[in-house]
């Protein structure tokens, strides 16, 4: 018997929904691993997401979420289904006109995920990939595909053009950058059996144009802001004026969460201290302490986490860390033994540190230091993250190899800083350069693993050494990792890279720093000192001395779309 199907699907892909180990860092991460190798990490992902009682999607990424209240206003609730890959076959039938896709990380080429896999060779599919493979090759979609068009949105949907897949994968329409204003009309023609485009373009939509949702997104995430204007040249996001979402709809988005079963609310921001802000990125501390007891306030909300922010506000508001720690740090759903909260609790922030070079910074991202000027850098991360450590906020901070034009003194003074941060709290994440879509650096030269100098490589694996140092909790094994680490090196890794690779590596398996200290730049023996240490205070210049803020009204508006999981 034929199944007659639903009018219209929205599907994502079984990584991308997943909510592995409650942590939305471990699940972005884990996704980059290569497929093959899941069973040698010993790690079981994607596991099956939750289902609801029909069979549809317990959760999503709160984009498809949009989609789905957006189409709402046309449509009724029985036209549409959410659902996994593996359920496809439930929804897809006869009736079907249309098939919506999610696509966050479809090919695996952006900052984080371009890069770990080639470990393992050139051919290595990171998960992320590969499940999105597995979800727009179904062989439902080709089955009915005489009847029905493919729509895929996301913050990842431009990688698709890029690699001249659209074809082969039979999607009929691509849509890079924002939906709200796009999305109804171009579902609704598909539903007609109009002819679509073959891209649509998106731009920031009005704060009246963005639908509250109705159902449960993964992770419990609900949007406060879109948009940064802090200018950072290789991101599409920073190119937009920031901008609030009203109260009354971020509750509103927490209790539709809580009804559905989440216990935990991941508050999505590019930048959490941009919230009803002021003139010049001034931190509103008020309207954020008045969101978080807000949200806290529902009935239900167990646990609240953050996404995104940046280091000069710790500096510029002195109480912006006794304001909001106590509900920030206690709501956390994260514990660490150097936390010195009485449940162990710690705030978890991604922060973009990006480089140490004063150089690049001040060409490439010089408004993520406002309104300390790029000179400064080094000294406001240093005490940005002295002040976090203290209120037990760990951050994951992030680093750019590779950003163009970067010489063997830029990067040395990267080491400097990494150096002068080892005794901090925190995850450090290398990632390499990216010429993302709709960026002032979308035409440059993408970093390549394959290219790194000696001096990136063991920027690289301090950075992962410090991660293990601090977060590994099994210290017993900590052996059994040490050993494979030559083991790999001598059988596949010089194979692949190249001598290079060798001693930064063996830093990471802790070869003793007498061995290692001649042949690389940094030092850990206690010879070297550090270049740079936190200061007492880091003032705040003058304003005819502050730095420029990026004009963004001569800058393209059309970027991808907030990345939220």
């Amino acid at each position: 018997m034929a199944i007659q199907g639903k009018k219209i699907v929205l599907a994502a892909s079984n990584s991308e929904s997943s909510e592995y180990e409650q942590k939305a860092w471990s699940q972005m991460l884990l996704a980059t691993l290569p497929a093959r190798y899941t069973k040698t990490f010993n790690v079981n992902w994607p596991r099956p997401n939750e289902l609801a009682p029909d069979g549809q999607a317990r959760y999503v990424p709160h984009g498809l979420r949009i989609i789905q209240s957006l189409l709402l206003k046309r449509f009724s609730p029985d036209d549409i289904a959410v659902c996994y890959p593996d359920q496809l076959g439930q929804f897809v039938g006869e009736d079907t006109r249309v098939v919506g896709i999610h696509a966050h990380n479809p090919l695996g080429i952006t900052f984080a995920t371009d890069v770990y896999p080639y470990f393992y060779g050139k051919d290595a599919e990171p998960i992320n990939a590969a499940e999105f493979r597995k979800l727009i090759l179904h062989p439902v979609l080709r089955q009915h595909k005489r009847h029905l068009k493919i729509i895929v949105g996301g913050p990842g949907s431009w990688q698709i053009e890029r690699k001249n897949l659209q074809d082969e994968w039979q999607i009929d329409c691509i849509v890079d950058g924002e939906a709200e204003d796009v999305a109804l009309p171009l579902f609704e023609a598909a539903v007609r059996g109009e002819a679509i485009p073959r891209k649509v373009e998106g731009h920031s939509p009005e704060l009246s144009h963005i639908p509250p949702i109705q159902h449960r997104a993964t992770y419990g995430v609900v949007e406060i802001t879109r948009g940064c204007g802090r200018g950072c040249q290789f991101c599409s996001v920073a190119l937009r004026d920031g901008k609030s979402i009203p109260l009354p709809q971020i509750l509103h988005n927490v209790r539709v969460q809580v009804a559905e079963g989440a216990d935990t609310i991941l508050l999505t921001t590019e930048d959490l201290f941009l919230y009803e802000q002021g003139p010049k990125f001034q931190t509103n501390v008020p309207a954020l302490k008045r969101l978080f007891e807000s949200v806290a306030a529902v009935p239900g909300v167990k646990h609240i986490n953050l996404t995104h922010g940046t280091m000069a506000p710790f500096l510029t508001n002195p109480e912006l860390l006794d304001e909001l720690s106590e509900l920030v740090v206690g709501k956390s759903s994260t514990q660490h033994e150097a936390s010195t909260h009485p449940d162990k609790r710690y705030a978890i922030m991604f922060i973009g540190l990006e480089t140490g070079s004063v150089r690049l910074f001040k060409q490439y991202m010089k408004g993520k230091s406002y309104p300390f000027r790029p000179e400064q850098w080094p000294d406001v991360v240093l005490k940005g993250m002295e002040l976090q450590n203290k209120y037990n906020w760990f951050p994951i901070c992030t680093f750019i190899l590779g950003l163009p034009g970067e010489t063997p003194e830029d990067t040395k003074e990267s080491l400097d800083l990494l150096f002068a941060l080892k005794d901090s709290k925190w995850v450090v994440v290398p990632t390499l350069f990216v010429p993302l879509e709709d960026t002032r650096l979308g035409t440059k030269e993408s970093a390549k693993i394959f290219n790194l100098t000696d001096l990136q490589w063991e920027f690289f694996f301090t950075c992962w050494r410090y991660n293990m140092d601090f977060w590994r909790r099994e210290r017993s094994t900590q052996w059994k990792f040490n050993v494979g680490i030559p083991i790999y090196y001598y059988l596949m890794g010089r194979k692949i890279f190249g001598s290079g690779l060798k001693y930064p590596l063996f830093r990471l398996a802790h070869f003793p720093e007498w061995y290692l200290r001649r042949r690389l730049y940094l030092d850990f023996s206690g010879r070297m000192q550090p270049r740079w240490t936190a200061p007492a205070h880091v003032p705040i210049p003058s304003r005819e001395h502050r730095p420029v803020i990026p004009d963004l009204t001569a800058i393209s508006r059309s970027p991808s779309q907030i990345q939220v999981p």
